[in-house]
């Protein structure tokens, strides 16, 4: 698992508002990985479901979004 966070991906507040960073840009580009795999059923298991390696997946691909962006 990465360190590496990215940074917020939302960051909120404005100084009259109080900050909020948000979710981060790793768990942005991972829900963004997950939406393509599950835009294809044949990832899917007979009942519908993702398993676990499903979501490590999507992690090592953020993690590598994120490796290409420096």
């Amino acid at each position: 698992m990465s360190t590496q966070t990215g940074g917020a991906a939302f960051p909120t507040g404005t100084g009259v508002t109080p900050y909020n960073p948000g979710m981060t840009l790793r768990d942005y580009f991972a829900a963004k990985a997950m939406q393509g795999m599950i835009a294809n059923p044949a990832l899917l298991d007979r009942g519908g479901n993702f398993s676990t390696e499903n979501f490590t997946i999507a992690y090592a691909a953020a993690d590598a979004m994120l490796k290409a962006r420096k």
